[in-house]
């Protein structure tokens, strides 16, 4: 790709900071030297997130309604705006069906844009599941949502900071569940994936590593069987293909190995298991002056036929309408999807 890509930034939930966040994050010229950046979302709430964070002197916005009116100019703020009456008039904080059906169109525009190539890639802001299926769309996140409108059966999430990235066999389901999909063909599927997106990201020779699901890797069986029976005749498979893959290694190690680059990506068996190193990484707080130094870190959805990075956290209801949330897992999500789209 010779152009700069063409990315699409979901506005998320109307009342969480998703709109604060998005704004701050297209003050930065640096996103205008790479990409060519259109938020998608509401005119009227994006308004007030400008006044939230002081930036409404200094930016404006451009409302278009399709991709191909955009100016993509620094200190103007192209706005695809799906409109819905008085979301401007509901508090920051406020759980309610009407934002999360306003989220719920956002995201289903962006996948449509991109399935359509009018956009390169697509970045999303964080919406409420509650609010989400208050609306009454059934969908348990993100991810799901483009699977269904994208229509992919065989497709996992990633999460990066820095240098560590972890791929999930299973995401949002309960723990008693998660253990229930540790079987042979998707952990194989999922050591696949992550072989595929190292290289799609640049990494001529991945080393994928594998997390065990129990203590120690079951200890030969004694902590439970999945290791022998599940997750080792994955690995092996996955070696006679030629997939550079190391495994299982016990879930206590394999994260601090990955930062210090013994492996390029980890495959984790479930949600929590991958999701707390990553964060335990990427979110510094700063106790003695009680704010967030950091909250840094990308979500990206493998295995679609277009590309979705995420910022890796939630609405924020209480820092919402503040000013005072960080951009900067917003960045990292641009840096991504742009770093993807090139790719």
């Amino acid at each position: 790709m010779t152009a700069k890509p063409r990315i699409g930034i979901t506005m998320g939930d109307p009342s969480g900071i998703g709109p604060e966040i998005s704004v701050k994050a297209l003050s930065n010229p640096a996103i205008y030297d790479v990409c060519r950046p259109i938020l998608i979302g509401n005119h009227g709430v994006l308004l007030r997130a400008l006044s939230y964070c002081n930036m409404e002197h200094d930016f404006k916005l451009h409302t278009i309604s399709a991709p191909e009116e955009a100016l993509f100019q620094f200190g103007t703020i192209d706005v695809l705006s799906i409109d819905s009456e008085e979301l401007d008039a509901i508090p920051p904080g406020t759980l309610c069906a009407q934002c999360g059906d306003a989220a719920f169109s956002y995201v289903k525009t962006a996948i449509l844009l991109a399935m359509e190539h009018r956009l390169d890639a697509t970045v999303t802001n964080p919406l409420n599941k509650e609010a989400l299926n208050l609306s009454g769309h059934s969908f348990s996140g993100h991810t799901e949502i483009y699977a269904h409108y994208t229509k992919t059966k065989k497709y996992t999430m990633m999460l990066a900071h820095e240098n560590l990235r972890v791929v999930h066999v299973s995401t949002h389901v309960s723990l008693r569940d998660a253990c229930d999909r540790v079987k042979k063909d998707r952990v194989l599927e999922v050591i696949r994936i992550a072989h595929e997106t190292c290289k799609k990201l640049g990494i001529t020779c991945p080393k994928v590593g594998v997390a065990g699901l129990n203590p120690h890797c079951g200890e030969g069986g004694l902590f439970g069987t999945e290791e022998i029976e599940e997750i080792t005749p994955a690995i092996l498979l996955a070696k006679e293909e030629g997939i550079d893959v190391i495994g299982p290694i016990p879930p206590d190690t394999i994260f601090s190995k990955a930062r210090g680059g013994w492996y390029d990506i980890v495959v984790a068996m479930y949600h929590d298991q991958g999701h707390i190193p990553l964060k335990v990484s990427g979110f510094v707080y700063n106790q003695q002056e009680k704010k967030w130094e950091s909250v840094s870190g990308v979500n990206v959805t493998l295995g679609l036929p277009i590309i979705r990075t995420s910022v890796d956290h939630g609405t924020a209801f209480d820092q919402a309408g503040t000013g005072a949330a960080s951009e900067q897992s917003l960045l990292n999500a641009i840096e991504y999807a742009v770093l993807m789209a090139k790719h």
